[in-house]
């Protein structure tokens, strides 16, 4: 590695003191730009923005900011080379497209730093958070099944033909991509099984990548990833991978977290993220949410207090949580920041 293992350890321990103890990610991507007016009845989903509608990708990324989130993801969640020249797009145009969400995500936070400077008279009124802090662009890497859209990544049953190196063959590009784009660092979000979250430690050193990365994890059943491996192992990939710094649950309904969390802390010591889905269910053969499935955003935000006093320390939502969501976690986080800086 280029730098040293203690630079990329105290990465996020740097970043999470100077946002008062814990960190705000961001909120649900699909749900909001559709309410922005975009289209996504396409395999590809919030990735065809970045073509037709970048400016909604934007849009969406300084919602989140102005809601208080200290931490936004990129919409390169289903953004795979492989899947852009199925498209019929040029291996150049493809990964262009990915370099392309980590700009938009860079742009909006200029523009939102912008606004932070010329500050607003009415900015406490219209409930707008413009606060300069340090903010961080995730680079949104999803998983080998996001690519297939057949639902595979909520199984993570790829069957014996994907191995650990057709899996890092598949994401080798792209990682080293997303890795030189200008993102803070790379999130590998619901990652559904072991053998892909051993790809991509395995890749991270393979490819000498210069920057940190998460690993988020789903689970089904509030004991296991989604595909029925451990959890404690698969944490425990993350937990020996130097790049690493931080490791979680994300897209997983919010009942479950509190538990998932204390086994996390079992094998980590790293800091603990978590961005559940809202709680609604997905029914995979509609392809819709179930309405009235999901929970408030008031219950969203009691879990998550009780999350932080048992060790979270990265805290946002997933599908079906918008900014109103994140709003509320920021609203009720200071009385915490303000008890650590007294501890």
């Amino acid at each position: 590695m280029s730098h040293p293992a203690a630079e990329t350890s105290s990465f996020m321990t740097d970043f999470l003191r100077q946002s008062g103890g814990v960190a705000i990610i961001d909120g649900g991507l699909a749900t909001e730009l559709e309410r922005h007016g975009a289209d996504l009845n396409d395999p590809l989903w919030s990735a065809k923005c970045l073509l037709t509608s970048p400016h909604l990708v934007r849009a969406v990324h300084l919602d989140y900011l102005e809601a208080g989130a200290d931490i936004i993801i990129t919409a390169s969640y289903q953004a795979t080379i492989q899947g852009f020249e199925a498209k019929g797009f040029s291996r150049g145009d493809s990964e262009a497209l990915l370099r392309k969400s980590v700009e938009i995500a860079c742009e909006a936070r200029d523009v939102y730093y912008g606004r932070c400077k010329e500050g607003s008279p009415d900015g406490i009124d219209d409930g707008r958070v413009l606060k300069h802090r340090p903010i961080l662009v995730a680079a949104s890497v999803g998983s080998y099944g996001a690519y297939l859209a057949d639902g595979s990544e909520y199984s993570g049953n790829y069957g014996d033909a994907i191995t650990l190196e057709t899996l890092k063959d598949f994401h080798r590009r792209r990682v080293q991509i997303l890795a030189e784009s200008g993102a803070d660092l790379i999130a590998f979000e619901t990652v559904p099984n072991k053998v892909e979250a051993q790809a991509y430690a395995e890749l991270l050193e393979e490819e000498d990548i210069k920057i940190p990365a998460w690993f988020s994890f789903n689970s089904k059943d509030g004991i296991n990833v989604v595909s029925g491996d451990s959890l404690l192992e698969c944490a425990s990939i993350a937990e020996s991978c130097k790049n690493a710094v931080a490791v979680g649950i994300n897209c997983t309904p919010p009942r479950f977290i509190h538990g998932l969390i204390l086994s996390i802390k079992k094998v980590t010591t790293k800091p603990i993220l978590i961005y559940p889905n809202s709680g609604e269910s997905y029914d995979g053969d509609r392809k819709e949410w179930v309405q009235n499935t999901g929970i408030s955003d008031q219950d969203f935000v009691s879990y998550v207090n009780k999350w932080c006093e048992i060790g979270a320390a990265l805290v946002g939502g997933c599908c079906r949580t918008t900014p109103h969501t994140i709003r509320a976690i920021y609203k009720t986080l200071p009385k915490r920041s303000a008890a650590l800086s007294s501890q």
